[in-house]
């Protein structure tokens, strides 16, 4: 379980910080999660069934996002990863509670746009201002790191379930 929080982590910071999530950063986390289901070691309730339907709904489900131009491939590529380690079942409450922390972000930099910030602050909370994807339109930046968010709800997730059980 440590392996997923780490990689976890990584994710946060990756996606906090550039904007982006790579693919190794997803494909190293969804080895892991393979590996963890082969030695039996995954979160507990999860099988490989659970674990390939939750890859699949984490997958598909933000694809649709992803088609609308709403959220970057890395968010959606992460999402089906993050499917592999929690199963179908721990989505729901991962993506409530990664999408509540989202729109206080946006609210956030709402708010911010009337009220002088110091750049410092900005840069942290929004990126640095070349975010552009380049796939999107090029007056469209994305200021909320969506994958960040539910890493943190799904490390909240693990710990809350482990002490709860």
């Amino acid at each position: 379980m440590s392996a997923c929080l780490f990689w976890l982590l990584l994710i946060a910071t990756y996606d906090f910080r550039q904007r982006r999530v790579p693919n190794w950063l997803v494909l190293a986390g969804a080895a892991m999660a393979l590996a963890a289901l082969a030695w039996g070691t995954g979160p507990r309730g999860n099988d490989w069934a659970g674990a390939l339907l939750g890859a699949g709904v984490g997958f598909g489900a933000l694809l649709l996002f992803y088609a609308l131009g709403l959220m970057g491939a890395g968010d959606v590529k992460f999402a089906g990863a993050l499917g592999l380690w929690v199963g179908a079942w721990a989505l729901l409450p991962i993506w409530v509670i990664g999408s509540l922390l989202a729109g206080l972000h946006a609210a956030l930099w709402l708010a911010l746009q009337r009220w002088p910030v110091s750049s410092r602050f900005s840069l942290m909370l929004f990126g640095p201002p070349s975010s552009v994807d380049s796939r999107s339109s090029p007056t469209r930046t994305r200021f909320i790191p969506y994958a960040a968010y539910l890493a943190l709800a799904a490390a909240a997730w693990m710990v809350w379930g482990r002490q709860s059980g």
